[in-house]
């Protein structure tokens, strides 16, 4: 990708786009009921994913490159489309979706409250925590229509990583090289915290889905460390 500017990134977005357009839909004909724990782990999760994204893009716009406040629009966009294909699932298996969570409201509240450089470090403990959950829906979940509507979330979610890393370590740059390593140290020590929760609060899912609580948060954790050298 371009270590300048975002060029590379809006065209990384487009193409994406472009797939998602020519490739339509899963057939939501063929959703089976999901089993409980893993519809209630899905709902919270469609309500994470289902933010309007306007206070990072009004951020975005406000550091004032137009190529980086695009990109983000363009990010915002598929998380709203993660929304959109999760809620189908649950109706395709005749499952509702929910108001809220309290963990999304937490991480919301985080993020608002913060400048762009934080927002998106609070961000990206959701982030790196998805990337583990998506994939294990992915390679366990059972039925097809689940596995699929996963594996294409999963793929979003594997470019937004680097995509946040780059500006984060755009952001961190004029820091002294022991200030990045104690910000991003305390990035890796708040996933684990988060992480720890999601694994509590999501355990008989993840337990349907063959990971369990420790292998996952064990495996975020883990996956933490080349990230946060990627901020750096």
């Amino acid at each position: 990708m371009d270590s300048t500017g975002y060029g590379d990134w809006i065209r990384d977005f487009e193409t994406a786009r472009r797939e998602r357009a020519g490739q339509g839909d899963p057939d939501w004909r063929t959703g089976v009921p999901l089993h409980p724990a893993i519809r209630r782990s899905v709902q919270r999760f469609q309500v994470g994913e289902d933010g309007d994204g306007a206070e990072l893009i009004t951020k975005a716009e406000a550091a004032g490159d137009a190529e980086y406040a695009s990109a983000v629009r363009m990010f915002v966009a598929e998380e709203r489309n993660h929304a959109r294909l999760l809620a189908l699932l649950l109706a395709s298996g005749d499952a509702p979706t929910i108001a809220s969570h309290w963990s999304d409201r937490i991480f919301v509240t985080l993020r608002r409250a913060l400048g762009l450089r934080l927002e998106l470090l609070v961000l990206m403990i959701a982030e790196v925590v998805a990337l583990r959950y998506y994939r294990a829906l992915r390679d366990g979940g059972e039925d097809a229509l689940t596995r699929e509507v996963a594996g294409r979330v999963l793929a979003d979610e594997e470019r937004h990583v680097p995509f946040h890393c780059h500006r984060l370590r755009r952001a961190l740059r004029p820091l002294p090289a022991p200030a990045r390593v104690l910000v991003t140290s305390g990035w890796r020590a708040a996933l684990a915290a988060a992480c720890l929760v999601v694994a509590v609060d999501h355990g008989p899912a993840l337990r349907r889905l063959g990971v369990g609580r420790g292998r996952f948060a064990m495996e975020v954790v883990r996956s933490s460390g080349p990230i946060a050298a990627a901020m750096r």
